[in-house]
């Protein structure tokens, strides 16, 4: 399985952003798809987690602002971003949980200015 993250940018607080995750490979084998993200000077930190059932955990900070949702036509997961603001500056990563092991995708940079 091969994860490529995509669409990250420069955005004003107040904003959106949707971020994508394309998936390729052996798809079948992932369980769940997480979002992840990095602030400098910090500890990589999870924004939220799909499984292949479809339920979706997100971490308090992103709850009714950020959402997970899949196009399987595309193998592509999404993380729609409103209201940023400029502490959700940070890389953001996906991953996908096989069994036995997690990919991560290259990071995708998310600068929200004030």
């Amino acid at each position: 399985v091969q994860l490529q993250a995509y669409g990250g940018g420069l955005v004003q607080a107040g904003g959106y952003l949707r971020l994508s995750c394309a998936a390729s490979g052996s798809i079948f084998m992932i369980n769940a798809v997480g979002w992840y993200r990095q602030a400098p000077g910090k500890q990589r930190e999870l924004v939220a987690r799909r499984s292949r059932g479809g339920s979706t955990n997100y971490a308090d900070s992103m709850k009714g602002r950020f959402t997970v949702s899949r196009d399987t036509a595309k193998n592509t997961v999404y993380l729609q971003m409103n209201s940023l603001k400029p502490e959700d500056t940070a890389v953001y990563y996906c991953n996908a949980e096989l069994a036995g092991k997690v990919v991560w995708g290259q990071g995708t940079l998310v600068t929200v200015s004030s």
